[in-house]
């Protein structure tokens, strides 16, 4: 339904006063080094990075911190969870190089960065009028506010600003070292240039791995764990890992369901149309929908059946119809002509600051003052002043203007004064947030606008539904004792059976399930054949078995049999291919033994060894540029997708467009280009500790 949105943020002078406090703790220490805080007296420690502490306490604040901030986003617990703890691990990562290299930041430092032109400070200090970045006004605050002293706002806006500050100007420094230690030498050079500019032709044959039966060719658990001992550090793994397999059963409303509510909203229909008080009438019936007592024009409602709505008569009701995963009913309260934007300025005077929610004064004393400021204007006082000094709102430096707005963007009352009323209309609104000394200042293209009531009423699983479903998934739990019994009663029930793979300890997203934090904890907390109890996951409820775990270390068959089972597959079929299709030294004795083609290539690209039509050769490229082979047959090569046999014809250079220094500079911004993975390579060779598991 339509989205009210309520009048700007009212607490930017408070932002004010606590940022100058903290920023007195820091701009005035005698140095600021790496920004590592002091650990909390918690013994707790949930996790540690090349042997330095991650204390649970600390982490605690920073995740609650986090949580304060994205509220509004969406963020869940768990991936806030995962997100500090990446933060902390990088943190540590790198405040270890820090010290390694004595790259510090100095007061003088942070100092520019916090009244430079990229402040993290400029939103709370900077000028509505002009848009300027007052740092005079910051400084003078910090001055006047020294001698203040709240450890909670101090430590609440380090967390925020200070710290990411200093952290974002050492690893600055950190990678500017890392950037600026690239260097190609000139061999290297006019080396790679000369192999970019090179170019090919070659005759071949080809025989794909495709002509020998995937059945004919077996390999063994033996043959893959070689292969995995000699790629060792490819298939490490740094933790353990286990598989699932579940089914769902599901909770959601039945028919049934949605008919009772149906139901339930026709049975309300005549009571809402012979209502005078639509309002009492929603809140007595306990429509789920908020009544708004306001207007809108059929351009910004945001129904998609708002042509049929607007059509409505006054005082009759339309409906149920479904919205949404509701059942509906529309009453039409009025109709008449609106503005579709308008232009105010106002005085407010608050009783509520709408950032804590806590009184800023009385309501007889805001409306007396409101009252006063209403008569000092009628008695020709400026109303500029007047806003500037008493006016609690954002805008009050803009004389308190709001320039045109559309309809409902305001809280009801403030919106219905700004369009009901002509221009030069005068008076006080009483809002949520206090009384509003208005002046309608002008309106725009006025046209026909509805007040519409609507009684609504989501579909929802019944008690009898939800314990359906509860007790279908606790009687399959309670019949499915291994793995044979699961996979016979998912069987018997028709249920597919989903699988979940590669889950991790520290997990939260289930796949095809969504974030389930217990039911990880869960996989982790017993062994293969287990069997959970019936677990709510959304509108279902799923049962589980644990099918696999995979310990640390180097992954087993059968965890590498789907990468490396089809190389190795290859290489058999390469053999075959060669020992039984390849005769002769000649391409046309390959050709004629294999029964294929000699076909031929005339630009192949030493620095892109692509075939067209067969995809990536590096191996074929290598033996075409080998001069060697030139006007002379190769023996059979294995490549990714077949094996070959080329035969050289050219080999040669081409210009390449582009003069040397310009090469040069993209081949650095290549390898500068790698030097923001340093991160990413520090993290795999620390020794991380991760305890969050018995935490969170």
């Amino acid at each position: 339904m339509s989205v009210i949105q309520s009048i700007r943020d009212k607490g930017a002078w408070i932002i004010f006063g606590i940022i100058a406090l903290a920023l007195i703790a820091f701009i005035l220490q005698d140095g600021v080094g790496r920004g590592r805080g002091a650990a909390f007296s918690t013994a707790s420690v949930i996790g540690k990075v090349n042997g330095e502490k991650i204390l649970r306490g600390e982490f605690e604040e920073k995740l609650q911190m986090q949580e304060r901030m994205y509220a509004g986003q969406g963020a869940t617990r768990e991936q806030l969870v995962a997100s500090v703890w990446n933060q902390e691990v990088e943190k540590a990562v790198l405040s270890q190089q820090y010290e390694k290299l004595g790259l510090q930041v100095t007061p003088k430092e942070l100092g520019d960065i916090l009244y430079g032109p990229n402040s993290p400070l400029r939103q709370e200090f900077t000028d509505p009028k002009t848009g300027e970045f007052m740092v005079n006004n910051a400084r003078q605050a910090i001055a006047q506010l020294k001698k203040s002293t709240n450890s909670e706002q101090l430590k609440a806006i380090n967390a925020a600003y200070i710290e990411p500050s200093i952290q974002k100007a050492l690893r600055e420094k950190y990678q500017n070292l890392l950037i600026q230690g690239n260097y190609l030498p000139k061999w290297m050079l006019s080396k790679l240039e000369a192999d970019n500019n090179t170019m090919g032709s070659f005759s071949y044959v080809f025989v794909p791995y495709q002509t020998v039966g995937d059945s004919t060719v077996k390999v063994s658990d033996d043959e893959i764990n070689t292969y995995v001992s000699k790629h060792s550090k490819q298939f490490k793994k740094a933790e353990e890992t286990r598989n699932i397999s579940y089914v769902t059963f599901s909770s959601a409303p039945s028919a049934a369901d949605s008919a009772a509510v149906l139901n339930q909203v026709r049975s309300v229909k005549s009571g809402f149309e012979a209502t005078t008080d639509a309002e009492a009438f929603l809140t007595k019936e306990g429509s789920e929908l908020p009544f708004y007592n306001g207007f809108f024009s059929k351009s910004r409602m945001q129904q998609a059946n708002k042509d049929t709505l607007v059509k409505i008569p006054v005082g009759q009701v339309y409906g149920p119809y479904f919205d949404g995963g509701s059942y509906v009913l529309a009453k039409m309260i009025a109709a008449k002509q609106w503005p579709d934007s308008a232009k105010v300025r106002h005085i407010l005077i608050g009783t509520i600051n709408p950032q804590t929610n806590q009184p800023i004064r009385e309501d007889s004393v805001a409306r007396k003052l409101a009252d006063s400021i209403q008569t000092a204007i009628a008695r020709g006082a400026n109303f500029d002043s007047l806003a500037a000094k008493y006016s609690d709102d954002g805008n009050k430096d803009k004389g308190g203007v709001y320039d045109y707005f559309p309809q409902g963007q305001m809280v009801a009352p403030f919106n219905d004064f700004s369009f009901d009323k002509p221009v030069g209309s005068k008076g006080v609104v009483k809002t949520d947030f206090g009384y509003h000394y208005t002046e309608v200042l002008g309106q725009k293209n006025v046209g026909p606008v509805y007040k519409i009531a609507y009684y609504a009423k989501t579909i929802s699983p019944s008690a009898e539904t939800i314990s359906a479903a509860n007790n279908a998934a606790a009687q399959f739990s309670a019949a499915s004792k291994n793995a044979k019994d699961f996979n016979a009663n998912a069987l018997k029930a028709g249920k597919s059976i989903i699988p979940g793979n590669e889950l991790k300890q520290n997990d939260a997203m289930l796949p095809g399930l969504g974030m389930n934090r217990a039911l990880i904890r869960w996989v982790f907390e017993g062994g293969v054949g287990d069997v959970s109890e019936p677990m709510e996951v959304g509108d279902q409820y799923v049962v589980a078995i644990v099918t696999a775990v995979h310990k640390a270390g180097l992954a087993s068959a059968a965890e590498a049999r789907p990468m490396v089972e089809p190389i190795l597959r290859n290489e058999k079929k390469a053999k075959i291919i060669i020992e039984s299709k390849f005769k002769g030294n000649t391409l046309e004795a390959f050709a004629t033994s294999s029964g294929s083609l000699v076909q031929r290539m005339d630009s192949l690209s030493f620095s892109a060894p692509f075939l067209t039509g067969i995809g990536s050769e590096p191996k074929v490229a290598g033996a075409v540029f080998n001069k060697s082979l030139v006007n002379k047959a190769s023996s059979p090569i294995a490549g990714n997708n077949g094996v070959f046999a080329i035969r050289t014809e050219t080999v040669g250079a081409k210009a390449s467009g582009m003069d040397p220094e310009s090469f040069r500079q993209n081949l650095l911004q290549g390898t500068r280009m790698i030097s923001y993975r340093g991160l990413e390579a520090l993290r795999r060779a620390a020794d991380i500790k991760d305890n969050r598991a018995k935490y969170y």
